[in-house]
Parts: C-alpha cells; structure tokens; sequence
C-alpha cells in the first residue's frame, strides 16, 4: 500500500502524525494536553505498515510520549495513566497489524490457486490459434471469486479448428468444476474426433458421467446441465462453419454489411439428451463470409437488466455500432463494445457470470492451418 516509484511510503502518514502530535502538545497551554493522543500512532500504523514497522512506531510512540510529557513541569504532566495507555495501545496495535499481514498473505494466496484455476478454465490462447482471430470477455457476478461457470476455448486439429463457448447451470466451485470438465473433453475430443457431432457426443457423454459422479459422492448438485455452442471450422472449407446449439444461444454473425443471427436448429443443453433420445442435436454447416466475426455470449449478457427491467438487447446495439464503424466487426473491438454495453445497461450490476467471445479466419498469406502440439 502506498507506493511511489515503487517504493512504500506507508510509513509516511504515522509518522507526520506522531510529529504533529508532539509539536502541537508542546506548544499549546498545560490545560490541554494532547500528547495521549499518540496512541493513534501505531493504530494508523497497524492498518497500512508491515509487523516491524508498526512495532518501531509503537516505541517512537511511548518514547515521544515521554520526552514530550517529561518537559512540561510536574503539575501539568499526563503521567502514568496514559503513558500505559499508549503503552498498551502499541502492544495491541502490533499484534492487529500480525493478524491484518496474515490475513493478507492468505488472501493473496488464495487469490493465486484461483487465478491458477482461472487459467486452467480460461486458458491464455496465443493470437492467431488455429488460425482464428480471437477475443474475449469474462465478468464474474461475485467480483472476489474471478472464476465461475462460464468458459470458452479453441482446440486446433487435423479435422479443423473447433471452438467451444458455453455456461454451466449454477454457480460456485461445482460449476467451476463441470466447466473445467467439460474443456478437458474438448480439448481432447477437438482435436482427435474426425467429425463435429462426434465431439458433441464426446461432450455429452462426458457431462452424464460427470452428473453420475456427483450423484455417488451424494453432492447436491447432481442435475446439473450445461448450455453451450460448438462451432468447427473445416480445414477444406473457408467460407464456411459448422455449429452445434446445446440450448444456448446462436452466435450472431458481424460484418460491415449488418449482423444476423446464424439459423442452426437448437438442441438441448448437455447432460439432458435423454429426455429426447431420437432428437439429437444436429451439425449445420452456415456460410459465412470473409469479413465477417461470429459472437458468442453467455445469458449474462442476453439477460441483463436496466432498472426497469427491460433486457439487454445485444443484436440491436452491435448493429448500431457496425453501421457507425465498420471497423467494430473486430474480435477486440466487438467484444469491448458487447462488455461495455452490458455493465452500461444493468448500471454494473451483474446478475450472472457473463461472457462474450469473438472469433474471425485469419487472412494472411503465410497461414497455414496446421497441427497442435495440445
């Protein structure tokens, strides 16, 4: 806390106290004493300096206390009573300032095993993976926890490049759970399984059997489902997308000439197509255009309210900004706008976990589609 260049100053603010308390005491009538004031001293110290330097405060305070009280002539001195207040004040401000620094270093370190497991959910991609141009956006509903059930990823592959954005039902650690379940299917099912729909019947074979653990081990959370969109981008075929709708929303397709909605059939989120054994989801193959980027969002977005209740609506606004800027069909550009107008809309009062991703074929000379070694 309170750093300049780098360096702390914490130690910057107790000590112009522990001066202005001496200097103010000295000069001011024998009447009104100030100088037990120091006690403050530490106090402040505890809340913003580290355990040695709350504990050197806490002497400079009694020694202060000492000399100031010590020059003033007998009848006018504090005296005992408050010389073991601040005494005692800088004893019990150093243990508080103890118990604030290992608070603190918990904290931090939980804060690294989630951003460790953020990263396992959300891994980092490189630009240009498995030749698409790429961005994305996650907001957590509980700005402490920084990960949540949605999630989204890309797998390259001999097949083509497949692309997985999705949000599991319910939240905390369960959700983060399936999530980070479900991304290790597809990451391997991605890049092995020759066809789209064989990677969807990877996906949801994978949530079933994760639903029958759950249910063994006697955790509440046994019927969860997950929504989520599977697109796969032929390695033959560049003007083209195959999609796979699990009870999610269809990604909107955005060029300069307009937004619209890609027309694939939707099937039931994964996990639950047993209650419909002879309607599987169906792959549709969309054409899409080179300039075009295809958006995806979660129903944080797509559900978010103004105060008066009205919802978010997604389509109407990326219009708006396409006809005003061409240039907004870019992944970044398109998923700052979709994140800015989101928090704009519910006035920053997230609901639910929300997610946008944007993805784009990269049209360079020397691309090639290629392997991944992952």
């Amino acid at each position: 806390m309170l750093r300049v260049r780098g360096r702390s100053v914490a130690w910057v603010p107790p000590l112009l106290l522990l001066v202005a308390i001496g200097v103010i005491d000295y000069n001011t009538g024998g009447e009104f004493r100030t100088i037990s004031w120091i006690v403050l001293v530490p106090g402040i110290a505890a809340a913003i300096c580290g355990v040695w330097g709350t504990a050197v405060f806490a002497v400079l305070a009694i020694v202060t206390y000492t000399a100031v009280d010590s020059a003033w002539p007998h009848q006018f001195q504090a005296g005992l009573p408050d010389f073991i207040l601040v005494t005692t004040g800088g004893v019990l401000a150093t243990l508080a300032c103890a118990v604030r620094v290992r608070g603190e270093r918990r904290a931090l370190h939980m804060r690294d095993v989630t951003d460790t497991v953020r990263q396992t959910v959300l891994r980092p991609l490189p630009p240009g993976w498995g030749g698409l141009e790429h961005a994305g956006v996650y907001l957590t509903a509980d700005a402490q926890a920084r990960v949540g059930g949605d999630f989204y990823d890309i797998q390259p592959g001999p097949h083509g490049t497949r692309v997985f954005v999705g949000d599991v039902q319910g939240k905390g650690l369960g959700a983060v759970e399936t999530a980070a379940v479900l991304l290790g299917a597809f990451r391997e099912a991605g890049y092995h399984e020759p066809e789209l729909m064989g990677v969807a019947d990877r996906l949801e074979d994978r949530m079933v059997r994760h639903r029958e653990y759950t249910t063994a081990v006697g955790r509440a959370d046994g019927d969860r489902f997950a929504t989520a969109v599977l697109l796969g981008f032929p390695a033959d075929c560049d003007d083209a997308v195959d999609a796979v709708v699990f009870g999610h929303e269809p990604p909107l397709a955005v060029g300069p000439g307009g937004v619209r909605i890609l027309p694939v059939a939707g099937g039931l989120p994964l996990g639950y197509r047993d209650l419909a054994p002879g309607a599987p989801p169906r792959t549709c193959r969309v054409p899409l255009t080179a300039d075009e980027t295809l958006l995806l969002v979660t129903d944080g977005v797509t559900e978010a309210r103004d105060a008066d209740g009205r919802f978010y609506r997604l389509a109407e606004h990326v219009s708006r900004a396409v006809a005003a800027d061409p240039r907004t069909v870019a992944p970044a550009r398109l998923v700052a706008l979709v994140r800015d107008g989101t928090l704009r809309h519910c006035r920053g009062r997230l609901a639910d976990d929300t997610t946008a991703f944007a993805v784009r074929r990269v049209r360079s000379p020397g691309h090639e589609g290629g392997r991944s070694p992952y």
